[in-house]
């Protein structure tokens, strides 16, 4: 493991590769449940498999779900298995991975840039990286 507290940062396309190459692997999504609903959901379909979704934080207010690890657990993960992580743009995930690696599970990854990706010149996502940047599959709830 690297000095950031998880198995490491890996791109939207590495991740949609890993997931369509190795079986047990999951994607859980960690944005709020209005993200989810109006933005969009990465759609693991072509792949045979659902994005897991549990939020990090909790809408509106923001704060951290004292319960996440405990809803993750009871969606059956492998603790074993790589679980790819994925927020807006990368930074919840990142705290996600770090607190699901500290609760045991062997290989989170941070999905670098999220679904939305990093923010341009005119502080708007989806034009510089990420998700759907990368043209990888998603739907709109």
């Amino acid at each position: 493991m690297n000095m950031v507290g998880y198995a490491g940062d890996i791109t939207p396309l590495e991740t949609w590769q890993r997931l369509a190459s190795t079986p047990e692997t999951r994607l859980l999504d960690v944005r709020t449940p209005a993200e989810w609903a109006y933005v969009g959901l990465p759609d693991l379909t072509a792949l045979g498999k659902q994005t897991l979704l549990v939020p990090w934080m909790l809408f509106p207010a923001m704060q951290v779900n004292t319960d996440f690890v405990r809803q993750v657990s009871d969606l059956n993960v492998d603790k074993d298995a790589d679980l790819f992580i994925i927020c807006r743009s990368g930074q919840r995930s990142a705290f996600a991975a770090t607190t699901l690696t500290g609760a045991g599970f062997k290989a989170c990854y941070n999905v670098a840039y999220g679904f939305e990706g990093d923010k341009d010149a005119s502080g708007h996502r989806g034009s510089v990286n990420g998700w759907k940047f990368d043209g990888l599959s998603w739907i709109q709830g």
